[in-house]
Formats: C-alpha cells, structure tokens, sequence
C-alpha cells in the first residue's frame, strides 16, 4: 500500500514486506534484519496504539519482549517500528525441539505472570472479553477457522451461550487468581534460537493486559497441539508448563472454558 510505504521512509526500499496479519494489518522486516515495522489502516490504528503502549510499559520489567524503535502516523494509518527478537518462532521447531525449548518457553510466560497486576493499565480480564465475544456474536463474524472440529457446526448463540452459564463461577475465580497475561501466547509468539532451544522472548503483545492465568495456559497448550508427533510429548510439555509455573493441581475445566471463550473474540 503506498500509505504504508510513506511511512516507512526515507528508505522504503530497505523495508521487506514478509505478512498480512489476520487483522490485515502489513508488517515488513528491515533489509538488515534487526527490526519489523507493522503498519495499520485507521480503522485498525487504535489496536497498533495498544500494542506500542503495552511494549513501553514493559520496558525494562525483566521480560525479553521487542523495543519501540519509532511510531509514525498519518491520515490513511500509522506504523510501529520494533527492534527484532532474534531466534525463530517456535511454531517452526520440530517436536523434539519444541519440547526441548518449552522449559524455557514456560518461563518466559512466568515471567509476564510475575508482574504487578495491581500495577498494569491494560485490562483483559473475563468481563471485557465475554463482551467482546458477545460482539462478535452478535455480528455474526465468528471465524469457524478458529472453532474446534467439534464445535464448528453449532450455531454461534448456542456456544456463548455455553460459555456464559459459566460466567459467574469464572469471573469469582479470576478475582483470585489475575495476573499480567500475554493475551495470545501462541506457538508463533514465541521465539526461540534453534542452536540453544532457549526462549529468546515473545512478540505480538497488542492482547496484554491483566486476567486470569488460566487464559494464557489454555492458549498455550491448545496451540501447541498440532506441533506434537507423539501424545506422550503433548502430556510432557503440560507437565512441565504447570510444574514451571507452580500448579500442582491444573483445573482441566477451567483451562476447556477459557478455550471455548477465546475463539469467540476474534471477529
């Protein structure tokens, strides 16, 4: 697009388209490698804003996430400039080495656990996505892509409808239990140099914000799924993800809660 090349001057030559997002938002790599540039269309600027705010308030808390290299904005949208996490995303491990890597992985995601909730401005808590989801709903913009194989043919409504008879019981549990959550840690947002399988630090933070754990662990491993060869590798990393995190005792309900939630959310 010749708004986003305008922003990514004085050297757009120098800037390697690479993705469109699911969002549809472009993002390119410079020619040296060492920082990405996302660019948005105004509709969808104000989630780029989120995503730079939640960079800079991580700045300097202990948690190996990119730096904020530059923002520029005009009439038609606006670009994040962010210094490059090196490593490859762990969705491009094999098996062997995803599971070699997820002690590693494991503790990042500790490590965003970690923080002060009390202190973090972003709000992603079980209210604000129930209604999100009830807005996609309502939209009839559900991504069927997202749904698992067995919800896939039933009607919309009926899965929110399922997820709220739980609401009052998940909301109480969230107020014990909040902390600072990467919002969609999946297997693509996590970087991982393949020569040491450590965890060099997680990308695409724009969903941060506080809520229960259990949303980013229900995330993780559902995602993971697809990566594994083997279902003892699927029982190991689950193991090691909750050892690593101090959960003796994983709640398996509310882990399938927070996945029939999530892929209503994302219209």
């Amino acid at each position: 697009m010749d708004w986003a090349q305008a922003l990514l001057k004085p050297s757009p030559s120098d800037w390697i388209p690479v993705i469109r997002g699911e969002s549809g938002d472009l993002v390119y790599r410079r020619g040296d490698g060492r920082a990405y540039a996302k660019a948005a269309a105004t509709e969808r600027s104000a989630d780029l804003v989120g995503e730079r705010d939640r960079l800079l308030w991580l700045r300097d808390k202990g948690v190996l996430t990119p730096e904020v290299i530059d923002w520029r904005i005009a009439d038609e949208g606006a670009c994040l400039i962010i210094s490059a996490i090196e490593g490859i995303p762990a969705v491009d491990l094999s098996a062997a080495d995803l599971l070699g890597a997820w002690p590693s992985m494991a503790q990042q995601l500790g490590a965003l656990h970690a923080l002060d909730a009390g202190g973090c401005p972003f709000d992603r808590g079980l209210a604000q996505m129930f209604a999100r989801a009830a807005d996609v709903v309502t939209r009839d913009a559900v991504n069927p892509d997202f749904l698992s194989v067995d919800d896939q043919e039933t009607p919309a409504r009926e899965l929110l409808a399922r997820v709220e008879r739980e609401l009052v019981v998940r909301l109480e549990q969230e107020t014990r239990d909040q902390v600072v959550c990467h919002g969609d840690p999946c297997m693509p947002n996590f970087m991982v140099d393949p020569r040491t399988l450590r965890c060099t630090g997680v990308i695409d933070l724009g969903r941060l914000g506080t809520a229960d754990r259990y949303a980013d662990l229900a995330l993780m491993t559902a995602n993971a799924r697809e990566s594994w060869a083997r279902p003892n590798q699927e029982q190991r990393a689950s193991e090691i993800l909750f050892e690593t995190l101090g959960i003796a005792a994983p709640d398996r309900a509310r882990l399938d809660f927070y996945l029939r939630l999530d892929p209503l959310t994302w219209g």
